[in-house]
This record gives structure tokens, C-alpha cells and sequence, in this order.
């Protein structure tokens, strides 16, 4: 549940910045080139300069196969004058979600420089010094590497994004009275924080435009060929939630198409079948009779590695008390045609509210258990997968609630 003040998001935002900088000595600005970090840079700018502060770091984990107007906006950020350049380019492996064959891909690997998507730039960090050639590993080495204690990361994660998102940064505090953060190394005082967390892209682009800031021009092209506005991802192009963009790289970015098409395995063939091919039919095939039988034929045969199949299994098995929602079926079929073996599809749907409704009015009737599985008041809104009998039981719990004192 949002609760609205007198304040807008704008304001909330910069005051939520100038706590960060009076309680840490280092703010660093956490950045992709997309629209959501480019809002968070320039509010670092604002509140930097209103303390004297001349220069905002700022980090950029480059994973090479990025658009080419990511990385031309990047040269523009990353030579300003006001700011401390920390431009990555070091070997590490990161998942491809173009391939079902070939899992993962291994930017910067020297040994096929040739094949490189763009090149290094003179500014650039190029040796792995950090322990982890892991991307998602990399943010806490670089902090405890490279940065002091009392040094924070402010980045660009919003919760209108997924549900998991939303139930992480509101559901517990991670600093003080602060949820909008998480934990990287507590005892040297280091943390992520996400200042626009409720933000809207409706927020973001207003502040963008009404302020004339400068930014990545590859959402000119997107908007152009009719991306629609909430669905436009600037990351890796085979990232599980950017690889349609795969599909329109070749307009955008010939040059770029023809390098990635070289050198990562699955973008080729992506491009050349029906963006509908990653995503769940929505009629049901006329061969199958439940979207769980299609689910279970796809995952019986198009999942090669045996070890995802069998995370697959696992998951299906521990939310069973799904089995009778086709919506369900629906997420396990769009998985597996995205290749999306890091289950973030998956993740997000079963942190929904009406997954949570379910699952607590199922593994605690009628609520009678007050330590594991707690009814909660807020899923009287989440009731989409429970029958009329199971509304009126859990409409006749809260009624009967003793009011607290």
C-alpha cells in the first residue's frame, strides 16, 4: 500500500539524497545509461553541489554486449567535469538468455578480442582484481575494493517494475528506518539504496523532460518503432528482461547487430522468428488441453540442461498449491521460452499479491496459526485466486478481529 504525503516524488527523492549524504562520507552513483540512473545521477548532481561537493563518482559495470548509444552516452557522463569515473571493463560471466545451449557468455575475454561488441575506452578499469567474475557479485567487491567504509551506492530500481521489487524495498528495514536498500558489507557500513523507488515511468520521463536532461537516445529509436513507453529496457542485449530487444537491434544499430550476431550465440536465431516466440500463446494450442500439459511439454523438451530442468521441477513441486491457476502454468511456459533460468519471471509472479493470498490462506487456514503464514488485512485486495467460499471466510476473519488497543 503507497502512502501519499503532502511532498511529490521529486521532493521526496532529493530529501531522501540529502540524508544519504549526511549520513555517509562517500556517495556513489550506481549507473547503466538507462532512464531510471540517469534520473539518480542528476539528483546526486543537485544535492552534491548544494553541499560543495565538486565531483559525484560514478559507476558503470560495462558487460560488452551493450547498444552502442549506451555506450556513446556513456563517454558523455563519464569525461564531465563533475564527475569521478568508474568505468568497468573486466572479464566476468554473465547469463545469456539468447541461447538455451549456450547458458552463459564471458565478456572481455582477451582471447577473442577481435570479436570484442565495442572497444575498451582509455578510462576504463580492465583488470579483475575483485575475487568474482559473477556481475551480480562484482557491486560488493568493487564497494570493498575499491571504495572506503561509509560508502554507499545510490542506483535507479523502481518497484512499479515487479512485484518482487516492492515487496523488498517496503517489507523490512535495512538502515535506520530505511527500506528502500539492501545490506552489501553492514560492518563496513556499506549499502545500495534506491531513491526513486516509487517512482513511475510517467515520473521519470516528466522529470527528464521538464529539466532537459540529456539522455541514452536508443529510447528515441525504441519509441520510434513503437516500443511502448513502460516496457522500454536498457541493459545487455540478451538480459532476460531486455532480449526482444534483440529483435530491433538491426534497425536501431546495424553495426551493433552484426557484432552481436558474430559473437553470441541464439541472437541470430531470435531474430529471425516471431517476437511472440518468447512469450506464452495466448490461445491455448489446439494439441493440448491444459496450459499445464503444454507447460510440462515444453519443459520435457526444450530445456537441454538437466540441472535447470530439475531447479524447474523443484519450484513446480514446492508451489503445487498453484497446480489448479493456469496463470501459473502461464509464467512456467514464458520461462522456458525466454531461457530465463534465473526464474526472475517466476520470482516476481509468486511475490504477487494474489500468490501470497493464496499461499497463506493455504498453508494456514482459516489463520489460526498467528506465527508462520499471518493473515494480513491487505489480502482482502489480493482475493483473485480464491473461491467464493474462501472471500466470505476470509471477509468473516477480519470482521471478527479483536481491534488493536
Amino acid at each position: 500500500m503507497k502512502i501519499y504525503k503532502e511532498n511529490n516524488v521529486l521532493e521526496e527523492a532529493l530529501n531522501r539524497f540529502r540524508m544519504l549524504y549526511d549520513e555517509f562520507d562517500k556517495v556513489v552513483v550506481s549507473f547503466s545509461g538507462g532512464k531510471d540512473s540517469t534520473v539518480v545521477l542528476n539528483l546526486a548532481l543537485q544535492v552534491a553541489k548544494e553541499r560543495g561537493i565538486k565531483k559525484v563518482p560514478v559507476v558503470f559495470i560495462d558487460q560488452e554486449c551493450e547498444w552502442q548509444s549506451t555506450i556513446d552516452y556513456m563517454k558523455t557522463v563519464m569525461y564531465r567535469d563533475d564527475i569521478e569515473p568508474y568505468w568497468y571493463q573486466i572479464p566476468m560471466v554473465i547469463t545469456n538468455n539468447a541461447s538455451t545451449t549456450s547458458r552463459y557468455h564471458y565478456c572481455w575475454d582477451e582471447k577473442d578480442k577481435e570479436n570484442w561488441i565495442h572497444p575498451k575506452d582509455p578510462i576504463a578499469i580492465t583488470e579483475n582484481k575483485y575475487g568474482t567474475d559473477r556481475f551480480h557479485d562484482l557491486f560488493s567487491k568493487i564497494a570493498k575494493i575499491d571504495f572506503p567504509e561509509n560508502t554507499i551506492y545510490v542506483a535507479g530500481v523502481r518497484t512499479e517494475e515487479a512485484p518482487k521489487r516492492f515487496v523488498a524495498l517496503t517489507g523490512g528495514v535495512t538502515y535506520k528506518y530505511i527500506t528502500w536498500g539492501k545490506y552489501l558489507d553492514k560492518k563496513r557500513r556499506q549499502y545500495t539504496f534506491y531513491p526513486i523507488y516509487d517512482w513511475s515511468y510517467t515520473d521519470v520521463w516528466k522529470y527528464i523532460q521538464s529539466n532537459n536532461i540529456k539522455y541514452n537516445t536508443v529510447y528515441n529509436e525504441m519509441y520510434r518503432l513503437g516500443v511502448k513507453l513502460n516496457e522500454m529496457r536498457v541493459s545487455n542485449l540478451h538480459h532476460e528482461t531486455a532480449i526482444q530487444s534483440l529483435l530491433i537491434v538491426q534497425e536501431i544499430e546495424p553495426k551493433t547487430w552484426n557484432k552481436v550476431a558474430n559473437k553470441i550465440e541464439g541472437a541470430n536465431t531470435i531474430k529471425h522468428i516471431e517476437s511472440s516466440s518468447f512469450k506464452c500463446p495466448k490461445e491455448l494450442p489446439y494439441m493440448f488441453e491444459t496450459w499445464k500439459d503444454y507447460a510440462t511439454h515444453l519443459k520435457n523438451n526444450l530445456i537441454p540442461d538437466e540441472t535447470h530442468k530439475e531447479q524447474l521441477n523443484k519450484k513446480i513441486e514446492k508451489n503445487s498449491f498453484l497446480n489448479e491457476q493456469k496463470e501459473f502454468w502461464k509464467v512456467i511456459i514464458n520461462t522456458i521460452l525466454s531461457s530465463d533460468f534465473d526464474f526472475t519471471k517466476l520470482q516476481n509472479y509468486l511475490m504477487s499479491g494474489s500468490v501470497d493470498t493464496l499461499r497463506r490462506f493455504v498453508f494456514n487456514p482459516n489463520g489460526e496459526d498467528k506465527t508462520k503464514r499471518i493473515w494480513l488485512r491487505n489480502m482482502l485486495k489480493s482475493t483473485k485466486y480464491l473461491t467464493s467460499e474462501q472471500k466470505n471466510i476470509l471477509i468473516q476473519y477480519f470482521q471478527n478481529e479483536k481491534p488493536k488497543n
